[in-house]
């Protein structure tokens, strides 16, 4: 019988894990998408029968406050027996009191990371011993040059482009043995040797991650090619470079994240009325006037209703664009009762209030703070969401909005350009709406096109969201996300280990 490649996914972010994995597996930690996906990817790898292991922080208060899930006293019975587990917490106080994965703060951040780093190398290995490490983002950076000094193939996922730089002094004073793999980090400067390179020469975390692992992803097959072809002036030349050499060596992919399972509308316990494909027209409607109560909106099921469902963060998600146009479309669409509703956090937050303050839109656009239940709800309600980023990774919220018949409006960019087409009713093709041109005028043709097709037969599109609601069922799915991590993993075993 041919044994199961041993898989240890190491990540600084999870949010629920397969309940047969062990009695940890309520554990929740979360500070963004990496969670969701480095959750949902290992509960499809072990559905798939794979001998999957996962290693991140014991995040103690935070893991403390799940206690509708697991109490107290179940958490130290947990703590006993992990060694009989498949979910190995790495243990320090540097993480065990943090009511946050990231701090903000990059010295703690960084502090953080290196005692993660520390026990994965040092115990978690060890005593797991793995066939192959999976590695996300750069708070694991450092361990793919471990793993290539032990000769473990080591995949290097890219979720988010951020980064970290630290000495090998300050790397080897929190515990790691830094002198041993030295030579397959990636240093700011070319270092000339150990002992020159030591004190002063910083090491960066993720272009590290990337030289060392023997594969490397990124979330979008796009993406990938952006950052090769360097058609995003912000991401550093050091990562570039180094990706790019993995990208023509043939050892480097992109792999969409998708969708958590729980976001079905036909199951999300989160939304006022469940309903599918064959359904979503009438309940649909009555979701709508549930969140036009709930937000003290105009009720009117007839209504087209906008969602925004991203962080307000101007620099990545495009929301400046929105606030650009916001009072436009609302008056150019009156008598169709165009509706907004956002449910993000962010910089941008209290601009969207000042707009809607100033023009005394309350009735027609509600601003509200992120809550999971009321973007669940969001999603169900609404006929349009809006996406336009000037770069995007992967992005889930295009995905979900196929899912619940919400039809994404998006930047041609990244995850985004991988995941949405243009829709064309006439031929039965496409999923939602997109734009080349980053700025108001080139979204605002979009949110054109999308209130086109609003305008359109009801018949025909019933039958355009229901086609785009089942095909999303198949495409957006973590059984083929994971089936395609497990063919990675078959080659990075076949492929000769150089070091």
């Amino acid at each position: 019988m041919v044994k199961k490649p041993r898989i240890l996914i190491v990540t600084p972010e999870v949010t629920y894990l397969p309940e047969d994995m062990g009695s940890a597996s309520n554990y929740s930690a979360k500070a963004g998408g990496l969670a969701d996906v480095s959750a949902a990817l290992i509960s499809a790898l072990f559905d798939l029968g794979c001998d999957v292991h996962v290693a991140l922080p014991d995040y103690r208060s935070i893991f403390d406050g799940i206690s509708t899930k697991t109490h107290n006293l179940e958490l130290e019975k947990i703590r006993k027996r992990l060694d009989e587990e498949r979910i190995h917490l790495a243990a320090d106080r540097a993480f065990y009191y943090l009511d946050n994965v990231y701090s903000g703060y990059s010295d703690q951040d960084l502090k953080v990371s290196l005692a993660f780093q520390r026990e994965v190398i040092n115990n978690i290995i060890p005593r797991v011993q793995p066939d192959i490490i999976h590695c996300n983002d750069w708070m694991t950076g450092l361990i793919p040059a471990m793993a290539r000094y032990l000769e473990i193939p080591c995949l290097f996922t890219i979720h988010n482009i951020h980064t970290m730089t630290s000495t090998m002094a300050e790397i080897e004073d929190r515990g790691i043995d830094a002198a041993s793999f030295w030579k397959w980090l990636y240093f700011k400067t070319p270092p000339e040797n150990y002992e020159q390179s030591r004190d002063w020469n910083r090491v960066d975390f993720l272009s590290s991650g990337v030289f060392a692992a023997h594969y490397v992803n990124t979330v979008s097959p796009t993406f990938l090619t952006e950052i090769v072809e360097n058609r995003h002036p912000f991401v550093e030349t050091c990562l570039k470079n180094e990706l790019s050499h993995k990208y023509y060596a043939g050892c480097a992919t992109g792999i969409l994240n998708a969708p958590e399972p729980e976001f079905n509308p036909a199951v999300d316990e989160m939304i006022r009325y469940n309903y599918g494909p064959k359904n979503h027209r009438k309940i649909k409607a009555r979701n709508k006037g549930y969140l036009q109560k709930i937000l003290d909106m105009e009720q009117d099921e007839n209504a087209v209703l906008f969602f925004w469902p991203s962080r307000l963060d101007p620099v990545q998600k495009g929301c400046q664009l929105l606030a650009q146009i916001m009072y436009d479309i609302v008056s150019q669409y009156w008598d169709a009762n165009l509706q907004i509703v956002s449910v993000a956090s962010g910089d941008y937050l209290k601009h969207f209030h000042e707009i809607v303050r100033f023009h005394g839109l309350g009735k027609r656009i509600a601003i509200c703070g992120f809550n999971e239940g009321l973007s669940h709800q969001a999603f169900a309600a609404s006929d349009f969401l809006f996406m336009p980023s000037s770069f995007e990774p992967c992005g889930l919220p295009q995905m979900v909005g196929g899912l619940y018949g919400t039809l994404p409006i998006v930047h041609d960019t990244g995850g985004l350009h991988d995941t949405v087409r243009h829709l064309d009713p006439h031929q039965n093709t496409g999923n939602g709406f997109l734009f080349n041109s980053h700025d108001a005028n080139g979204f605002k043709w979009a949110i054109d096109q999308a209130m086109a097709f609003h305008f359109l037969d009801p018949d025909l599109k019933e039958a355009q969201i229901n086609r785009i609601m089942i095909d999303s069922v198949l495409e957006f799915n973590h059984t083929r996300c994971a089936e395609s991590y497990i063919n990675l993993y078959g080659k990075m075993l076949k492929r000769p280990f150089l070091v």
